[in-house]
């Protein structure tokens, strides 16, 4: 989920509050599963028990990429919510209604009769009529040499997350949308100098964000430059980096890389499962979050096809959890009456 966050650069320390802690009731047998706990997954899981179904949320990350965000200002009556401020409010209004949140990772989903039966990654099974996949979408990964290596030793996919680790640092940036401006404000207010790393030679961020990184003196940018290696020993010590113009290579000290290259959707998942893809990797869904499999509904960031207005904020993916919840209602009371 790609946020628009408002960040108050002339402030101190943001304070991140931990949602609130999952259900632990929970059975085998439900009317609706629903597969992912971001704000689509939530807010589906929400309507589905107000509509009076039986209703269960697997999923591996509570709050999603909500999580992330240190400050939410574009989510209304809202303003300036902390990510997992946000996160606790759905989550406690889940849990009004008693919804169990089962944290596990769904590995595969097969149909058998007229029950669709999910499979965890921790070997349970579960069946529902209705499956409401509400996934999201991946980080991306560079692909290049030393990146797997160094996750966790310097390769970091979350500015927020991590950043207090490189207080006083030399930290670098790689993208041009939204996250990686986001992340590279973020970071210039821990550490001593951020390199902001753009394949392009013009960002696709809102302009307010390039702004603010151009104006801000610890942030340097070096645009139609790539990272072609990541560098170090028991760490990382360095990249490489190449400018895609002049062909130019050269070795960069820093102590961090955060990437922020975009998302991508669990396509290996979605293909197992027989769902119909578009050219993007996204599951093609109708109007009302359908898919080609008859009880099985996409909402969210991994939605997508000739229907999907494809705008990733969290107020879309709430909405869209909701038309997945009712139309999964009403195909629910047509096989129950079956």
């Amino acid at each position: 989920m790609i946020m628009s966050v408002k960040f108050k650069l002339e402030t101190g320390t943001f304070k991140l509050t931990p949602p609130t802690l999952p259900t632990t009731k929970e059975k085998r047998d439900y009317d609706l599963i629903i597969v992912g706990g971001g704000p689509a997954g939530l807010t589906a899981a929400i309507y589905g028990a107000r509509y009076g179904l039986d209703v269960a949320i697997i999923t591996k990350l509570l709050g999603g990429y909500m999580t992330e965000a240190t400050i939410v200002d574009d989510y209304p009556g809202l303003p300036d919510i902390p990510g997992n401020e946000l996160v606790d409010k759905f989550v406690s209004h889940v849990r009004k209604y008693d919804v169990p949140i089962i944290i596990d990772e769904v590995v595969n989903v097969s149909k058998d009769k007229n029950r669709w039966v999910v499979e965890t990654r921790l070997g349970k099974r579960y069946t529902g009529y209705a499956v409401i996949i509400a996934v999201g979408s991946e980080k991306r990964k560079l692909g290049i040499p030393g990146e797997n290596k160094f996750i966790g030793r310097g390769v970091s996919y979350c500015a927020t997350c991590d950043g207090p680790l490189f207080k006083g640092k030399i930290v670098a940036v790689v993208g041009g949308g939204n996250s990686a401006l986001i992340s590279a404000l973020y970071l210039a207010k821990i550490c001593s100098r951020v390199i902001l790393i753009h394949r392009r030679d013009q960002f696709r961020a809102f302009p307010l964000y390039v702004e603010e990184a151009k104006k801000n003196p610890k942030i340097k940018i070096l645009t139609n430059t790539i990272v072609t290696e990541i560098l170090g020993d028991n760490k990382l010590r360095s990249i490489k980096i190449k400018n895609t113009v002049t062909g130019e290579e050269r070795i960069l000290e820093v102590d961090g890389l955060f990437i922020e290259i975009g998302l991508e959707p669990p396509i290996h998942f979605f293909k197992k499962i027989g769902l119909e893809l578009d050219e993007t990797g996204h599951v093609i869904t109708k109007p009302d979050m359908s898919t080609n499999l008859p009880g099985i509904y996409v909402a969210g960031d991994a939605a997508g096809g000739p229907c999907k207005y494809r705008f990733e904020q969290i107020i879309v993916a709430a909405a869209e959890g909701a038309k997945a919840a009712d139309a999964a209602f009403k195909y629910i009371l047509q096989v129950k009456k079956e």
